[in-house]
């Protein structure tokens, strides 16, 4: 494979973009600083063809990134690989609007071929190249600039072996016959409302130990405030306020800007400063939260107490059972989302009981709930045994 020394001149950028367009697939990786700002900052696009690659860099004088993010989000034919490249879509999206597609994510369809929940790059690399990973220039500054011939080659290195990979984990999933089954997950991963920053969604993201809605509206009316103030600033949300002490504010509102400053997680000069006093206005026009804005998770599900904490807990077991049989990950087959929807009731809108998942382990884990099958251990195996149409349901 052809390696090119990195790329800066737009002509050079634009020719390997024009020779990509024609690739059965491009493999996609990018590397970026994100720890003292809001949006993160590109600071390298690696790519290849399976025949050359080249480190693409964004932060050279003039750069002109266009030709390739054609390539990415606009050209239907060519296929966008990732590893765990849900990062790297989010920075892509940022820049574009849009997101590469149609997308492939190793990390994704290693789950469906048993290679645990979320494999590391280097772990995959040694498990179908044996190829050790210098971890060296792992914690780069990658927007230091020169970049030397050790940090390149290991940038670029994250395309190349994925070249290699693919095509093996794609006969692969032709094999086993699970290449269906991920679609869906990688259609997920290109949509472009996952990349979407809004900021009245952001309380979402807060754990908080209240549940009336006073609370959970100042919550939400708190965590919009920062996340609105830390993208005007370009700062990480943490830095304008973290979310434990977003909750403690929630939950225990202070009566005046001066008690601010005995918050903990807060400094004194919140008590008098402007960022302060937004924020006690943010607390005073707060309504409470509508009941029908209450999460699932939150509040809206029925409780059994340890009734349906059993029935989870069993559930749980199936999955582990099924999942080891099928040598795929159980959080391919099933989120713990799921399994508490279905026990606490629902039916419409659980990925669980829709599609493959529905006939690999749905329709077993909706029998279970109802009452259908029963466990038994038969030579050190747990068994499970469904009820014949017509026999009386399990009883309490």
């Amino acid at each position: 494979m052809h390696i090119h020394n990195l790329l800066t001149d737009n002509q050079d950028i634009a020719d390997i973009c024009a020779r990509f367009s024609t690739a059965d697939f491009v493999t996609v990786d990018t590397e970026f600083m994100r720890e003292n700002t809001y949006w993160p900052i590109l600071c390298l696009i690696q790519i290849s063809d399976g025949k050359e690659a080249a480190a693409i860099d964004p932060l050279a004088k003039g750069v002109d990134l266009g030709p390739l993010m054609e390539l990415l989000v606009n050209n239907e034919n060519v296929l966008k690989i990732f590893h765990a490249g849900g990062q790297d879509v989010e920075i892509i999206h940022n820049i574009t609007g849009k997101t590469p597609h149609p997308i492939f994510d190793t990390q994704i369809a290693a789950m469906a071929i048993g290679q645990s929940e979320q494999i590391g790059y280097a772990n995959l690399v040694d498990s179908w190249l044996g190829i050790t990973l210098d971890k060296g220039a792992r914690f780069t500054d990658w927007s230091r600039r020169p970049l030397n011939a050790r940090q390149l080659e290991y940038a670029v290195a994250d395309v190349t072996h994925l070249a290699k990979i693919f095509p093996m984990m794609l006969e692969k999933l032709r094999e086993t016959g699970r290449g269906m089954w991920i679609n869906a997950e990688m259609e997920k991963l290109a949509d472009p409302d996952n990349y979407v920053n809004d900021p009245e969604m952001s309380w979402l993201r807060v754990k908080s130990q209240g549940r009336n809605l006073e609370m959970l509206g100042r919550l939400k009316a708190l965590a919009a405030w920062r996340e609105r103030e830390a993208q005007s600033k370009d700062l990480p949300r943490g830095r304008i306020m973290r979310d434990e002490t977003l909750a403690d504010i929630a939950a225990h509102p202070p009566k005046d800007q001066n008690k601010l400053g005995q918050v903990r997680g807060l400094s004194a000069g919140w008590k008098n400063n402007d960022i302060g006093a937004r924020l006690m206005d943010i607390i005073e026009q707060a309504e409470p939260l509508s009941r029908d804005d209450l999460p699932l998770k939150i509040g809206r599900r029925p409780k059994n107490g340890k009734s349906n904490a059993l029935v989870t807990d069993l559930l749980k077991l199936l999955l582990k059972i099924r999942s080891a049989e099928m040598n795929v990950a159980s959080r391919l087959l099933a989120r713990a989302d799921d399994l508490e929807s279905i026990v606490a009731g629902e039916r419409e809108g659980v990925g669980l009981l829709e599609g493959w998942r529905y006939e690999e382990f749905g329709r077993d884990a909706l029998d279970l709930v109802e009452g259908r099958v029963s466990f038994t251990v038969k030579d050190g195996k747990l068994k499970m045994t469904h009820q014949q149409e017509g026999d009386e349901p399990a009883s309490d």
